[in-house]
């Protein structure tokens, strides 16, 4: 059997289609939704090359056609799940008369997005403490979190213009202290799996970051 990236291969003398007649681009987003899936399950060690096309149907031909290497696969990885991160720390759509029940509103609505799929939040703290172990992904975690910040604090501004309040502290110190919420209210909850103690902690949240601003 001869096979390379072009758009055909030979098998007993017999041409067929090859992996190239499916786009790069497709078979590359579906390597990495496969690889999202075996970490979710069963952690960055043992999402080996072998584990992530079993888990995508494909043939190890099909994902040496798309990637280099399980390492360039992991990175594009990392950067899908930042990117996707629209909603990971607060929803633009805006609920709630005051700060304080706006903030909890949003805390409460990315605790649904976190129980509709713990999986996904489990796997997002896997590839950052991987980017972390990794000096040259280390800047993938700082991406990663520069994006939270960048959410919160257009979040957070957009929530203080409808409450008619001011934020004592630059906006970007005040989205750090929301991430760190978001981020504790995360790990308990995917340990002790306690819905009650992750209301109670976004009620804290909230009722503690109203505090950091005043009325105009």
């Amino acid at each position: 059997m001869r096979l390379g990236r072009s758009s055909h291969f030979v098998v007993d003398g017999v041409e067929r289609s090859s992996v190239a007649r499916i786009p790069a681009s497709e078979r590359r987003a579906a390597l990495v939704q496969a690889a999202l899936r075996v970490v979710s399950r069963r952690g960055i060690a043992q999402a080996t090359t072998r584990a992530i096309v079993a888990e995508a149907g494909m043939s190890l031909a099909s994902f040496h056609y798309a990637f280099d290497s399980r390492d360039e696969l992991i990175d594009e990885l990392i950067t899908t799940v930042v990117a996707r991160e629209q909603e990971a720390v607060l929803p633009e759509h805006l609920e709630g008369h005051d700060l304080r029940e706006m903030l909890e509103a949003g805390l409460l609505r990315y605790f649904d997005h976190l129980r509709a799929d713990p999986e996904h939040e489990q796997a997002m703290l896997e590839l950052t403490q991987y980017a972390l172990r990794s000096p040259e992904r280390h800047p993938l975690a700082l991406a990663q979190y520069a994006r939270y910040a960048e959410l919160g604090a257009r979040s957070l501004e957009a929530a203080a213009e409808r409450a008619g309040v001011v934020w004592r502290t630059p906006v970007e110190q005040v989205a750090r202290v929301l991430i760190a919420f978001t981020d504790g209210l995360t790990l308990t909850w995917l340990v002790a799996r306690d819905d009650d103690d992750a209301r109670a902690v976004a009620h804290a949240a909230a009722d503690a970051l109203s505090r950091m601003a005043d009325p105009r």
